[in-house]
């Protein structure tokens, strides 16, 4: 038996996952911890890393290692995606982290993300044809699986934490900085010509502002065991009805609602846009969300190489 530490750094928050890989090919997770880091904050168009926010994911990196840098037969395998993908500065902060903790990062392509989500996703829920969105914190992932297979696959620049900086959506929203965003978002989508490939089919969903989403309504259905959310459905009038009340209130009141965490309210509407305008584009009628992705996908990938 081995133990795989997977050290996941995103662009709004650092996870770390440590599964036990069996001689059997099974796995099994025994520790998962999540910190919002936020790592993309304040990037802007320069895209450069801020000191504070490097930082503070540095400073997350090492409360990580007392889980699991006691355990024997130890692989630590370390990722970074989008905000650390587009940094200037990323050669500099690459080599902070590994004086720091002693982890090398390994920055994945948008491509290799975009496919871990589709081997992590597609194994754990058997979708056969869907559009996968991984909405991150500086980028999304698309994915068209058609027959089980990855058909397309592309990572685009935008996520929840740049969007909600570049159209000011983070408290108060004007109807000329949402309808922006809207014409950005679809003029950035409609030039990925084989999304039409993927109309009327359901989108599968992950990341932080999926899971959100998902959260809210299982809490406002009031369904038991809120973060249970693999599998669960939600028709698009419903999506469109949670987008629609976390746009009518300001900061101070989305912070209170129930299932959202507060240190997410102020991106939660520019992490549902692009799920919002897709579903439009798309003309599909429902969403699927998944709890695995990156980092099932390279756990799978692993096993398979054993």
């Amino acid at each position: 038996m081995q133990n795989l530490a997977i050290v996941d750094l995103g662009s709004n928050s650092v996870r770390l996952a440590v599964n036990e890989l069996r001689d059997d090919g099974t796995y099994r997770e025994v520790n998962r911890v999540k910190v919002d880091s936020r790592l993309s904050e304040g990037m802007g168009p320069e895209k450069i890393l801020q000191p504070k926010a490097m930082a503070r994911t540095i400073s997350a990196l090492r409360s990580f290692r007392p889980y699991y840098e006691h355990l024997p037969n130890l692989i630590v395998r370390g990722i970074a995606t989008a905000a650390v993908r587009q940094a200037r500065n990323r050669a500099d902060f690459l080599s902070q982290v590994k004086a720091a903790t002693h982890i090398d990062l390994e920055v994945l392509s948008g491509d290799q993300e975009a496919y871990y989500d589709y081997l992590g996703a597609v194994n754990r829920l058997k979708v056969k044809d869907c559009l996968l969105l991984d909405t991150g914190g500086a980028s999304c992932e698309l994915v068209h699986v058609k027959d089980g297979r990855d058909a397309n696959l592309i990572s685009v620049p935008f996520g929840a934490v740049n969007l909600s900086e570049q159209f000011r959506l983070d408290d108060r929203v004007t109807a000329v900085d949402l309808f922006s965003a809207q014409v950005f978002l679809r003029e950035r989508l409609r030039d990925i010509w084989w999304l039409n490939d993927a109309k009327h089919l359901p989108l599968v969903l992950l990341g932080g502002a999926n899971r959100t989403l998902a959260r809210m309504n299982r809490q406002q259905q009031k369904i038991l065991h809120v973060e249970n959310i693999h599998g669960y459905r939600l028709t698009t009038d419903q999506v469109m009805r949670t987008f629609e009340r976390l746009i009518r209130v300001p900061l101070k009141e989305r912070k209170r609602i129930s299932g959202l965490e507060p240190e997410r309210a102020d991106i939660i509407l520019g992490g549902m846009l692009p799920l919002v305008t897709l579903l439009q584009m798309l003309d599909s009628d429902r969403v699927v969300f998944s709890e695995s992705g990156v980092r099932e996908g390279i756990i799978s990938e692993y096993l398979s190489q054993r």
